[in-house]
C-alpha cells in the first residue's frame, strides 16, 4: 500500500501565500500554478491556514467581498488538518471524505512543510494500485490455465 511520501515525489512545487496577501493575489498564484489551494503562512513562515477555491466561493464571492481588498487572514480556513509522510493513502482518503475537504498539507515529524495532496491525487493513486492488482491477478489466472483452453 502506498504512502503519502510516494505521492509527494511526483507533485508540483508547493504554492504558498502570505497571510497579508489579498484574495486576488492568492487566486493569481493558484491559477498560475494550476492548483486549487495555497498554504497561508504567517510572518515567521509557519502555517496560519489554507485558502482554497471553496473558500473563495463561500467566503469571498458569495458575501460579495472585494477580492482586491480582502486579506487572506479574513477568509482562509484556520483549522487545518495535516498528513504525515508515512500515512497510508487509505487513511487520508477516509479523513478527507469524512471531514468534507479536498486538500491535505503534509508535515514532517519536525513540522517542516513537505507539500500538499488533493483528494484527486489520492483517488488516482488508489485507482492505480487497484489496476495493478487486477493486472497481476489476470496474469496469474491466465498463467494457471491449462494449455489449449
Amino acid at each position: 500500500m502506498s504512502t503519502i511520501r510516494n505521492l509527494l515525489q511526483n507533485k508540483k512545487p508547493l504554492v504558498t501565500a502570505h497571510i497579508g496577501q489579498t484574495v486576488n493575489e492568492a487566486v493569481a498564484q493558484m491559477t498560475g500554478a494550476d492548483v486549487g489551494a495555497v498554504l497561508v503562512l504567517d510572518d515567521l513562515g509557519r502555517i496560519a491556514g489554507i485558502f482554497t477555491e471553496r473558500d473563495c466561493l463561500q467566503k469571498v464571492t458569495r458575501p460579495c467581498l472585494d477580492p482586491c481588498a480582502t486579506p487572506l487572514r479574513e477568509v482562509m480556513t484556520t483549522s487545518v488538518r495535516f498528513a504525515k509522510p508515512d500515512q497510508a493513502i487509505e487513511d487520508c482518503l477516509r479523513l478527507m471524505t469524512e471531514r468534507y475537504f479536498r486538500h491535505l498539507p503534509v508535515l514532517a515529524e519536525n513540522g517542516d512543510i513537505l507539500g500538499i495532496v488533493s483528494i484527486g491525487d489520492l483517488v488516482k493513486a488508489r485507482l492505480s494500485e487497484q489496476e495493478f492488482a487486477i493486472d497481476q491477478l489476470e496474469h496469474y489466472i491466465a498463467d494457471s490455465l491449462p494449455v489449449g483452453r
